[in-house]
């Protein structure tokens, strides 16, 4: 599945709009740590890989900008377990 993800980091925010359902990773950026704190995906949509292709998105966009990622959101700690290509930001 390719995704049409947004960077709003005006809305500390990565979505993206799926058969018209928003579907977001929420953050907050302090000192170079993007801190992740929510990922949803409406149920609606949901079971297509739409969070970890967004969760993807999330930690290649903090690894171009020299971010750390602290995980708040229990996806993402998962996700960072299972994936450990991504060691780099974490």
């Amino acid at each position: 599945m390719s995704l049409s993800i947004q960077h709003l980091p005006e809305l500390s925010r990565f979505q993206a709009v799926i058969d018209g359902h928003t579907c977001l990773i929420d953050y907050r950026l302090e000192n170079n740590v993007m801190h992740v704190l929510h990922t949803l995906v409406p149920q609606e949509v949901g079971g297509r890989g739409i969070a970890a292709e967004m969760t993807r998105f999330a930690l290649e966009t903090a690894s171009s900008h020299h971010w750390k990622v602290h995980p708040v959101c229990s996806y993402t700690v998962t996700y960072l377990k299972r994936h450990p290509e991504y060691t780099n930001v974490a």
